[in-house]
């Protein structure tokens, strides 16, 4: 195992580093929407999937991938501020309804796309100058990985800006904190749910296009990418953007050098380390108490 060459262990770094910022364009979202509603979101992974096929659709209408993933990220929030609005604040009070409410609506969402877009797996294509590789240590590595590693960056401290440093964020952290105080304190929290719902489903919509290009789209991407976002959320702690950073990036190197060393372990390994931490700390990494 450790006498491969350094270029494999650089070459799968970086698929690491690309993989967490995919997952972190998933879980942020869904660890927002879970911190502040208490609700799983079973359908986020379909979110993703939807995103990145709507994306599909404007990239072979002609336009821009920058059009494409703006035109995924506000359908998918649409999507999901309809879905807060008018099936899950019906259900408030009951989370088992709501969680499977979100499994019936991510089912709707996986045979709507199999109709719409067939079952053959389609990669989106990456924009032109993004296209080719850098070469370190020997290695060839696509420029675009790198491009989603630097977005995902810039959108954690873009996220972390508008939670800490304006009023709107004081709003959800107070939420994510104390919902009843929150209210107490005049704080409307039925608005903030949707808007919180709508900024998670717009991330997890341009994360489906960003990920296109890398993973393809198919039947069943929901599936793939539902647990990984579940084990980010876990393990770097409900509601925290710090946390579903860093476990975002736990995990891509972790699920993929699980993959590439010990393919028939993979999953062992993806969810071991989260079962010690769990062990260790119940509220993740960066989890706070919530009441």
């Amino acid at each position: 195992m450790f006498d491969k060459p350094l270029a494999f262990w650089l070459i799968q770094s970086l698929n690491s580093l690309s993989l967490g910022g995919l997952l972190f364009l998933l879980s942020a979202g869904f660890s927002l929407i879970f911190g502040l509603m208490r609700i799983a979101n079973l359908a986020h992974g379909a979110y993703f999937m939807l995103g990145a096929y709507v994306g599909l659709s404007v990239l072979r209408a002609g336009y821009s991938f920058g059009l494409a993933m703006l035109a995924a990220g506000l359908a998918v929030a649409l999507l999901g501020g309809l879905i807060e609005r008018f099936v899950l604040r019906r259900l408030a009070g009951n989370p088992l309804a709501q969680v499977l409410a979100t499994l019936g609506i991510a089912f709707i969402i996986a045979d709507g796309c199999l109709l719409l877009w067939t079952g053959d797996p389609q990669q989106l294509p990456s924009p032109e100058w993004l296209q080719g590789v850098f070469r370190i240590e020997g290695a060839a590595f696509p420029k675009y990985r790198v491009a989603v590693v630097a977005f995902a960056i810039l959108l954690a401290g873009g996220l972390w800006l508008l939670l800490e440093k304006t009023r709107t964020g004081a709003m959800i952290r107070a939420g994510v904190d104390d919902m009843e105080m929150a209210r107490g304190v005049g704080i409307p929290v039925s608005m903030l749910f949707t808007a919180v719902f709508c900024l998670g489903s717009f991330l997890v919509g341009v994360g489906g296009v960003l990920g296109g290009p890398i993973l393809s789209v198919y039947p069943g991407l929901d599936t793939d990418m539902l647990p990984l976002a579940l084990v980010v959320v876990i393990l770097g702690g409900v509601g925290s953007l710090i946390g579903a950073f860093i476990g975002s990036f736990l995990i891509g190197f972790v699920y993929t050098f699980g993959q590439t060393l010990t393919p028939d372990l993979a999953y062992m390994i993806l969810f071991l380390p989260m079962i010690i931490v769990l062990a260790i700390r119940p509220r993740g990494l960066f989890g706070r108490i919530s009441t």
